[in-house]
């Protein structure tokens, strides 16, 4: 069993419910999340997505870190293509200030999905391709070592020590292996592939001032409920969510799972909607228990970093604290 856990959280819409009312629910999360001895709390970066209220990670976080008092809170992650370093490095400088000991930099390589997206951003394809780069460059903000910009200093970042972590997937994981950075990979349906993964990024680890040894965060969703029934109907908002986006181009909010449960699904939506629910971790707490233990197993993780979502926040909470219980938080 896995004894670290974490939250990300984000921020998803839900129908009936404004946009400000998801990012209200993130921070009220959070609070909960700290009394029930999850360790960190992160929350995430998209633009442009009608069911995600989370575009501006840094700003969240803020909020998230004045309304709790002990949990770290950090992101999952701020896209470095979508940025500049220098400026990357300013913003957790400001949020490691004001709340010291307690932030994390979790970074990521994707940019906007769509090119519409990307041109509002002034970004391209291309940019991911030098996340290595930028990488450096921001740990040199952080530690005073740039040099590509004398005499310009990331104030009041320089010299304070944020830890950093890579959100990555194939390449990303061998750019966290050669930074000494910690990795965080998902997600938990494809559990072979993830073990690959974490396999390669052991492997080729350089030990660096950032860490010694590595480090490994597996992120997925997690459901548990009183019965198995229960706990897979949590997961039924965001398999719709995800099956409306790949039929018809939008991710929506989440519906009630009443709702979705009634609706008459073409042959391919049924398809993806039934993919979309298979092979999450879910039931009581005595299914959930063993697959964790399943998942310690295979990939030796140091910590579960947890992303469910769903319409019904009642039960959302309770599953957390159902989670909580079983790692003996």
């Amino acid at each position: 069993m896995i004894r670290t856990l974490s939250i990300l959280d984000r921020s998803r819409t839900r129908e009936g419910h404004p946009a400000p009312q998801a990012l209200r629910d993130t921070v009220e999360l959070a609070r909960t999340a700290e009394e029930l001895g999850y360790h960190r709390f992160w929350v995430s970066e998209h633009h442009s997505v009608p069911g995600v209220a989370g575009s501006a990670p840094t700003v969240l976080a803020a909020a998230v870190a004045g309304a709790t008092h002990r949990i770290r809170v950090g992101t999952g992650g701020v896209m470095l293509p979508n940025h500049q370093p220098l400026v990357v490095a300013e913003q957790f400088g400001v949020l490691e200030s004001l709340f010291p000991g307690r932030i994390d930099m979790g970074l990521g390589r994707s940019v906007g999905f769509t090119g519409g997206i990307r041109r509002a951003l002034g970004r391209d394809t291309g940019d991911a391709d030098r996340f290595e780069e930028q990488l450096a460059e921001l740990l040199g903000w952080l530690d005073g070592t740039q040099r590509a910009h004398p005499q310009v200093h990331a104030h009041p970042a320089e010299g304070l020590r944020i830890p950093a972590y890579v959100l990555a997937t194939g390449e990303g994981a061998g750019i966290a292996a050669r930074a000494g950075l910690p990795l965080v990979v998902g997600d938990l349906r494809a559990r072979d592939r993830v073990s690959g993964i974490v396999e390669a990024y052991r492997k080729e680890f350089r030990p660096s001032a950032h860490g010694a040894e590595p480090y490994v965060v597996v992120s997925g969703t997690v459901a548990v409920a009183a019965t198995a029934e229960e706990a897979r109907r949590m997961l039924v908002p965001e398999a719709w969510a995800l099956a409306h986006s790949r039929t018809r181009g939008s991710f929506p909010p989440l519906r009630p799972a009443e709702e979705i449960e009634a609706l008459p699904m073409t042959p391919k939506e049924r398809e993806l909607y039934e993919g979309a629910l298979s092979g999450h971790i879910h039931g009581t707490e005595d299914r959930v228990a063993a697959e964790l233990s399943e998942v310690a197993e295979e990939t030796g993780a140091d910590e579960l970093l947890v992303t469910t979502s769903t319409y019904d926040r009642t039960a959302l909470l309770d599953s957390y604290a159902r989670l909580a219980g079983i790692a003996g938080l």
